[in-house]
């Protein structure tokens, strides 16, 4: 709550002209743009490039943007634009044939890491060829849902879709998931008690 009355501070002030306001969301959001913009695998540099077009777009276009009620909602739905035009230009992908990376983000602590590590390392890598299995679109919505925490209406307008079919998306891929790991799920349990 405290990021999003300070995001949209900052969106205020980016859009009556203060430059340092733009650079301070990019600050805040680079990383987080960067890894959502990796998950659609392309090139690093592709990425960064279309990370800098959006943040220059946004610089240039300000006096025709609107106020929006979720930045990082809204930073999340351009770059995925600025990627598929880029593939799109380059005919290296079709929108509907995005190929989607099921890696994990790695954002856990450094004592738990050293303590479980290989518990770790094995449920991660049970968790990766789970979500391997998921159709793209499914791994797509888990992912804006449960690591970017965006709501079903804004994933539906970044994943350019209607909110029922996220929710579908959400809920087959949830299903499967639980299918699939209710009993390595306990084992694993188990074994870190």
């Amino acid at each position: 709550m405290k990021y999003e009355i300070q995001d949209q501070t900052l969106w205020k002030s980016f859009l009556e002209g203060e430059n340092q306001a733009l650079g301070q969301l990019l600050d805040r959001y680079h990383r987080m743009l960067k890894h959502y913009g990796l998950k659609f695998m392309v090139d690093e540099s592709v990425v960064e490039d279309c990370i800098q077009d959006l943040f220059l777009q946004l610089h240039q276009n300000r006096i025709y943007i609107n106020d929006t009620n979720s930045v990082k909602h809204y930073l999340l739905k351009s770059l995925r634009s600025h990627i598929i035009q880029h593939l799109r230009f380059q005919k290296r992908a079709a929108y509907e044939e995005l190929d989607w990376d099921s890696s994990v983000a790695d954002e856990a602590d450094s004592e738990t890491l050293m303590i479980r590590r290989e518990s770790l390392e094995q449920l991660t890598r049970q968790m990766k060829a789970k979500l391997a299995t998921l159709p793209d679109r499914e791994r797509e919505a888990l992912y804006l849902r449960y690591y970017e925490n965006l709501s079903i209406p804004e994933i539906a307008e970044v994943m350019q879709v209607n909110r029922q079919s996220v929710s579908n998306f959400l809920q087959k891929a949830l299903c499967k998931l639980r299918n699939q790991w209710i009993g390595p799920a306990l084992l694993m349990i188990c074994i870190l008690l």
